[in-house]
């Protein structure tokens, strides 16, 4: 099947899509290997660059957000909606809001958790952001845990939404990845 070009995303919701997806890799790759490293300088370093990485996601998140609410995205064509089962259209629809609902919990729940901890975000190190609630090492310690969980979640809805694309393209080849893909498709 070959979708016609007005069933593709636009430029910029497809921009936004592989921006935000490579931050998220990076985000992950980059808060799994610095968790578990000793108090070091460069341990302080890496946290600091998670916390602007998970500012640019938090922005990027928004701009996507505001993109979608002011651009309707393609529908799904009507032979790949038919052939989906109907808990596999519900599983599509619930993935994408909680994906975008995730995409702002998580970096504003870890933004929480260094407020309360008080090590303040200072963006790029010129940029002081406030502070998202008061210093308590209590209120951190709730906290920090749900940065933690949302993340996987996050992760976890990721690796779901990677294998559906890939179950799209390679086991029902029905052309649908390619809405989503730079270049003209």
């Amino acid at each position: 099947m070959t979708l016609q070009t007005t069933q593709r995303y636009s430029t910029v919701a497809i921009l936004l899509h592989w921006l935000l997806a490579l931050g998220l890799i990076g985000m992950f790759t980059l808060g799994s290997y610095m968790a578990d490293l000793p108090f070091s300088p460069w341990r302080l370093k890496l946290y600091n660059w998670h916390k602007w990485a998970g500012v640019t996601i938090l922005i990027l998140s928004a701009l996507r957000l505001v993109w979608r609410l002011t651009h309707r995205p393609p529908e799904l064509p009507v032979s790949i909606e038919a052939a989906m089962p109907s808990w596999q259209l519900r599983a599509y629809h619930a993935t994408h809001w909680v994906l975008y609902a995730l995409f702002f919990i998580v970096p504003l729940v870890g933004w929480a958790y260094s407020s309360a901890a008080g090590f303040p975000i200072v963006l790029f190190g010129v940029l002081p952001l406030p502070d998202f609630v008061p210093v308590s090492k209590e209120l951190a310690a709730l906290i920090k845990p749900w940065h933690e969980i949302t993340a996987l979640a996050l992760a976890g809805l990721v690796l779901l939404h990677v294998g559906a694309a890939l179950k799209h393209q390679f086991i029902d080849k029905d052309g649908l990845i390619k809405r989503m893909m730079p270049g003209r498709g």
